[in-house]
């Protein structure tokens, strides 16, 4: 992409480790890294798993080189790693201001069709699982859902008693300003008055 995304913020550490590995087959011309490696830095990574795939390519080797990883070579953190992993600091005990989040549901896909919407007030700084959470409190009827946990984080199963389904290609997709969401629910932070949709999906 133009700003430097290579698919999502999920696959960008395995593709930066790809493309750095590949570059030798690759000529004439060298990949121009800057922009990707920009994208990295300025993304609060949370989930394990990302950080466990976009770690190897900030010093500049892949998971091809763990076979002949000394170890022991260094213990020194580089101030690009600092930045990724240190947390961020002088928000503890903070009182955050409220935001409000327009949060819709709609299927048009399968079964009978929905559309329901509600305005959610969280902290900022919230993830929309807690919209979400906070919606389902609000109007359980409308808005409960069901998650499971998988490595990257809870994944949404159903929204409103309606279940994705590997065998007919669907699952639900969040939404914003009509755009697929980069990050999945347990870490996006929506903003005040944005509209986040989830939209029941096929693939």
């Amino acid at each position: 992409k133009k700003n430097g995304m290579i698919g999502n913020i999920y696959s960008m550490g395995l593709a930066l480790q790809a493309l750095e590995v590949t570059r030798k087959f690759y000529v004439p011309r060298n990949w121009d890294c800057a922009q990707a490696f920009s994208v990295v830095y300025a993304h609060d990574y949370q989930q394990p798993m990302a950080i466990a795939q976009v770690l190897p390519a900030l010093v500049g080797r892949s998971y091809l080189d763990a076979a002949g990883l000394d170890c022991a070579a260094t213990k020194d953190t580089s101030p690009s790693l600092q930045l990724l992993l240190s947390p961020m600091s002088g928000t503890h005990g903070v009182p955050r201001a409220p935001i409000q989040v327009h949060y819709s549901i709609t299927n048009e896909l399968r079964g009978k069709h929905f559309h329901y919407s509600t305005n959610v007030t969280v902290p900022s700084g919230s993830t929309l699982l807690k919209v979400m959470e906070v919606a389902a409190e609000e109007k359980p009827d409308i808005f409960s859902f069901q998650t499971e946990q998988t490595s990257w984080g809870p994944y949404v199963t159903s929204i409103h008693g309606l279940a994705g389904s590997m065998d007919d290609r669907t699952y639900w997709q969040f939404l914003s300003a009509g755009n697929a969401l980069e990050e999945g629910v347990g870490t996006y932070k929506p903003h005040d008055r944005e509209h986040i949709e989830a939209v029941f999906s096929t693939y």
